[in-house]
């Protein structure tokens, strides 16, 4: 008798699932991907001080010395370069490669500083913030 009512049940299951099954499915389309041909790129999204880096960087330039500073010899003829927005900066020097000491020195605009342990040349550049 169970297995009769099981049938039943299953003989009037089978219509609706071919029903549902040949019902038309609709497409959904997320609105970034549907409006503009795909997923936006970072400097699509950018804003504020992001996009003023992006669009500096572009044009070749480094606004916030986000990149890796050039190599100077620091000699004196050829100092490191440290820019900074104040007349004095406080510069720390690995004088060895595998050193875990960092010396600590104070620089002052307009000379040229040597470390006291390595010998290195370090010189302060007056540097001005693009906003």
């Amino acid at each position: 008798m169970a297995s009769w009512r099981l049938c039943q049940l299953v003989l009037r299951a089978v219509p609706r699932a071919q029903a549902a099954a040949a019902a038309p499915r609709a497409m959904y389309v997320s609105r970034a991907m549907s409006s503009g041909g795909g997923i936006p790129t970072d400097e699509q999204q950018a804003t504020g001080l992001e996009r003023k880096i992006l669009e500096a960087l572009k044009k070749g330039e480094d606004p916030y010395n986000i990149l890796k500073p050039k190599s100077y010899s620091g000699t004196k003829d050829n100092p490191h370069i440290v820019p900074s927005v104040n007349k004095q900066r406080l510069v720390g020097c690995i004088c060895e490669e595998d050193n875990s000491q960092v010396i600590w020195f104070w620089i002052h605009e307009g000379h040229v500083h040597r470390c006291p342990e390595c010998g290195a040349h370090y010189k302060l550049v007056p540097y001005e913030l693009p906003h």
